[in-house]
């Protein structure tokens, strides 16, 4: 149980890898806030997380910033603290860079930059009070500069950039704040696969260990070391959890 007691916000979590997160982290301990725009979804993780733990259901989107800050004072009247803020959400479209547009980069930036930006604005004063720590998330988008992703990787490589800024900003208040650069077999990729199994393949062999990370038992397991005690040390990373497929430089 190495999260017992402790408090977590994580956006994105009625389904996929937040979903996924937020199991492997009620599974240790930790009360989970699930904050998410689909209530339907929202409401089977809040059963699943309630088997071991004690959830709270947010249906808000994150994309105003006055829900942010609503988000965080509900969890913490409920809660009496903040010690876990996980930045998982966002949403993005793809095009190829010349038929890239302003709507392209205001869904990538609204859904997934600023409000990682405006929770962490947010979370600070709690997360000092509890030595706490931040999960955002990078991608191999950004990385690697994959085909097709300008808005996805522009707001994940800005997401890194001030992640670090923090990290040093924070690290003398005893807040880690560090980012997963996942890949993982949710939902969405299963639908992918089965109306497109021979690019699935192709994809599938270009990674080292030759499979899809699994949402809970790879993704979550790695938010939970970045939430505990054993990662104490470590501020300012980016953990790839993508089974090699991508080498930071």
């Amino acid at each position: 149980m190495k999260l017992q007691g402790k408090v977590a916000i994580v956006t994105g979590s009625a389904g996929g890898i937040g979903r996924g997160i937020a199991l492997a982290m009620a599974k240790e301990g930790a009360h989970i806030a699930i904050v998410d725009v689909n209530e339907e979804k929202g409401k089977e993780t809040l059963a699943e997380v309630s088997q071991y733990t004690e959830g709270l259901l947010i249906i808000k989107d994150i994309s105003i910033k006055e829900n942010v800050y609503e988000i965080v004072a509900e969890v913490v009247k409920k809660f009496g603290k903040l010690d876990i803020m996980v930045n998982n959400a966002h949403v993005s479209r793809q095009a190829p860079f010349i038929e890239t547009t302003q709507d392209h980069l205001d869904l990538s930036f609204g859904t997934g930059f600023y409000p990682t930006f405006h929770f962490m604005q947010a979370a600070y004063p709690e997360l000092k009070k509890s030595q706490g720590k931040v999960i955002n998330f990078a991608s191999g988008a950004g990385i690697d500069g994959q085909v097709t992703q300008t808005s996805y990787a522009a707001a994940k490589e800005a997401i890194r950039a001030i992640s670090r800024v923090a990290a040093n900003e924070w690290g003398p208040d005893g807040i880690n704040v560090n980012l997963i650069s996942p890949i993982a077999l949710t939902p969405g990729v299963e639908q992918w696969r089965e109306n497109a199994p021979q690019l699935y393949d192709a994809m599938i062999n270009k990674i080292p260990l030759r499979r899809l990370g699994d949402p809970e038992q790879d993704i979550g397991q790695v938010a939970v070391f970045l939430s505990s005690a054993d990662s104490n040390y470590i501020t300012g990373q980016t953990i790839m959890v993508d089974g090699g497929s991508i080498k930071l430089r």
